[in-house]
């Protein structure tokens, strides 16, 4: 399933995509839970759609985290619960396009810079921005930064003056490319820090790009009626209750 197939449908219910898998599943099955929002799967127990007891006007679309936020940029989703990293980085105008409704309390990740510890005189970006250049002098080429977050760090980068670089897209573990050869330093998220440590990493004084936790957040271009902005402040209402 994916957002470039999928539209809303002319039912005229509220349409809301919710995490098909994984721990951001569970964590925001138990908070819909806690606030009253009970979720039922409607046919296979792994099927892709379900509702709301209770508020027969809410369909549930079930879709990967990465999709929830193409869902809520087309506008295939009225709302949709996701990390706002993902929402940030899949939309370089997200304020334009979405709401942030409110923050749930889950899903806590920071977006980082993170350098190889044996970078003593690397504290903060300007620092790597002059090391880059004699990196580049010496070696031939830019640094490479490692990520999955491309336009988060295109755009943090630049906001810190910071040029001499190029990006390799990370397509797996992106804290062990430095150690592997492939990155002299990476941009990605973390809870602890204690991965980073693991792989000699360390972040930046300033190389806090993003504080990103699961959102329910609401998409600007779907088709909203008055009947469901009702719906929404329904819904709004469980987790301010």
């Amino acid at each position: 399933m994916t957002a470039g197939t999928n539209t809303i449908t002319s039912n005229g219910k509220l349409i809301w995509a919710l995490p098909s898998k994984g721990r951001l599943m569970e964590q925001c099955s138990a908070a819909l839970a806690q606030a009253g929002l009970v979720v039922v799967r409607s046919g296979p127990a792994r099927g892709y759609k379900g509702a709301i007891e209770g508020l027969p006007g809410v369909e549930i679309n079930f879709v990967s985290s990465g999709e929830i936020a193409q869902f809520l940029k087309g506008g295939a989703a009225h709302l949709g619960v996701t990390g706002e990293d993902l929402i940030r980085e899949s939309m370089e105008d997200a304020d334009a396009r979405v709401r942030f409704v409110r923050p749930l309390g889950f899903g806590h990740a920071d977006v980082v810079v993170a350098v190889p510890d044996c970078w003593l005189d690397v504290r903060r970006m300007a620092d790597l921005e002059e090391m880059s250049l004699s990196y580049r002098r010496v070696h031939g080429r830019r640094v490479r930064v490692a990520t999955k977050y491309m336009n988060l760090t295109r755009h943090f980068f630049s906001l810190k003056g910071v040029t001499g670089y190029r990006i390799v897209e990370s397509l797996g573990a992106t804290e062990g490319t430095p150690a592997a050869g492939l990155a002299e330093l990476i941009v990605d998220i973390t809870t602890t820090g204690a991965t980073l440590k693991a792989n000699g990493l360390r972040i930046l004084d300033d190389g806090l790009i993003l504080r990103s936790e699961a959102n329910l957040v609401a998409s600007k271009a779907a088709p909203w009626t008055p009947e469901l902005v009702v719906l929404e402040r329904q819904i709004v209402a469980r987790f301010t209750g």
